[in-house]
């Protein structure tokens, strides 16, 4: 039973592998993708539903002992996130059919995306900080490869930047691990959480925690290291913008609340202080950027970061309510971030431009795309009975129970400010009249609306049947808050 917790990463990683030998046969390499995609869906969705039901499942490579094996923890919280990333993955992998340019497709696309998944669904499901910093490689050197395909001067022009920030971080993340495991004797994070209270130099391990949050913070955009995401999530092709959005920011986040859970409580003051300072300037800057900007893409990217926010918001109030609206609205946004790079990435090849100013009347050629555009947009802006409601909703109701007035107030302005920057691409953009001829034709949205509708479909159900989901994220929370049932199922010979 516990091979399962591999699975996950195994069948994608095997996939590109085959992937790279089979390239130029790209019909092929089209079948296989569509086929395992699906098929790895499935597979952790068994998992999970297992994992709910009967427990968490680890996996001990080698037998090995804990702290010296590597370990993959398949826990409901890291199911959950795999299972999102794989919907995600269905998703793009047949947006990808119908919008990559043969050329782009043969430069290895399939099998560097293959390993993107492998790499974010191992950094969900490993049970020590130095393999996170193995997955997190993984999963980067894919978006090294993706980032640049297609070779344009403005690709390679932000994706100098891009990997700059993120070499510099990677390089701060493997030093901190040595500084920790210097002062504690392990990376494995259950026993870091039993170790912790042990280690009689709070200064130094606060010192530490404060060091992996800045990596982590500046792989998951928070203020002020978020000055890289925009233009780099908007200059690659759509789907690969929709990947980014949906699933790298989140593997910062999901780190966060893992370590921020687990192994850095006992400073509650101090670090958990410094996310909610932190949560509220990206509430407030990241969406200053989404209103200030009339390219629609730029609006998607940027409205990232106040989400982001919002979710760290959840993990440093610290409360079962707040995190539960955390892991809440971190499902969310995963999937509705890339339904809307899938739609507006529709908008602008049928209007041959990003430039909203340049936009209009969309919807009476393309009515479906528009009130899918319309839905995607009340969903992000969280209002009721879409998902991002409910996430919200639990966020900022347990910023108040712990008297973070200003903090709840700001996100609460900052939503409204969010259904604004949305709300104006659907009213300049699909309503009104034309404000140009536009040359493309219908067959410009050909299989591009209907990987959005499919993940539009999840968030609605987030939303309407919450009741079969927030049990079991509520049960999550109540766990991070007391994690001896993790560190229980790991620290177990």
């Amino acid at each position: 039973m516990s091979n399962l917790a591999i699975l996950p990463i195994l069948l994608p990683l095997l996939t590109g592998i085959i992937l790279v030998f089979l390239n130029k046969r790209l019909p092929l390499v089209r079948l296989i993708t569509r086929i395992m995609v699906i098929v790895n869906l499935a597979v952790v969705s068994v998992i999970a539903f297992n994992v709910i039901q009967n427990g968490t499942i680890v996996l001990k490579a080698g037998d090995w002992t804990v702290p010296y094996g590597i370990v993959l923890v398949a826990d409901p919280l890291a199911m959950l996130l795999v299972v999102t990333a794989n919907i995600i993955a269905v998703a793009c992998a047949f947006y990808a059919f119908n919008s990559l340019d043969e050329q782009r497709e043969r430069f290895y696309f399939y099998p560097l995306f293959q390993l993107l998944i492998a790499g974010v669904s191992g950094a969900f499901l490993t049970g020590d900080l130095f393999n996170l910093f193995v997955f997190f490689e993984v999963l980067l050197i894919a978006s090294y490869g993706l980032i640049v395909l297609g070779g344009t001067k403005e690709q390679f022009r932000e994706s100098f930047k891009y990997i700059i920030i993120n070499l510099f971080s990677s390089m701060l993340f493997v030093t901190t691990i040595s500084f920790l495991y210097a002062v504690v004797g392990t990376v494995n994070m259950a026993q870091l959480a039993e170790r912790m209270g042990e280690v009689q130099q709070d200064g130094v391990l606060t010192t530490i925690g404060i060091l992996l949050l800045i990596v982590f913070a500046t792989k998951g955009a928070l203020f002020p290291l978020y000055f890289w995401l925009p233009k780099s999530y908007t200059v690659p092709p759509t789907v690969i913008s929709a990947l980014f959005g949906a699933l790298l920011t989140k593997v910062g986040v999901y780190s966060i609340l893992r370590v921020f859970s687990l192994i850095f409580v006992y400073n509650l003051t101090v670090t958990h202080q410094i996310l909610l300072i932190l949560a509220g300037f990206t509430l407030v800057f990241g969406v200053i950027g989404a209103i200030s900007t009339n390219n629609v893409q730029l609006i998607i990217a940027y409205n990232i970061i106040p989400a982001v926010g919002y979710m760290i918001l959840g993990i440093g109030t610290f409360s079962a309510t707040a995190l539960a609206g955390t892991i809440y609205y971190l499902l969310h946004d995963m999937i509705i971030k890339a339904a809307l790079f899938f739609l507006v990435g529709a908008m602008v090849a049928y209007a041959g431009t990003s430039d909203l100013r340049k936009m209009g009347g969309i919807i009476k050629n393309q009515p479906v795309l528009g009130w899918l555009f319309f839905i995607a947009a009340l969903a992000l802006a969280g209002l009721p009975p879409f998902s991002g409601f409910i996430g919200k909703l639990l966020i900022l109701r347990g910023a108040f129970e712990e008297g973070h007035y200003v903090l709840a107030i700001i996100g609460l302005v900052t939503s409204l400010l969010i259904l604004l920057s949305v709300i104006r691409i659907f009213i300049n953009g699909f309503w009104g009249e034309a404000k140009q001829e536009y040359v493309s034709t219908v067959n410009s949205t050909k299989g591009k609306i209907m990987p959005a509708a499919f993940l539009l479909i999840f968030t609605i159900f987030l939303g309407l049947g919450a009741e079969f989901i927030y049990p079991t994220v509520q049960t999550i929370a109540d766990q991070m808050i007391d994690p001896a049932n993790y560190i229980d199922s790991v620290m177990k010979e």
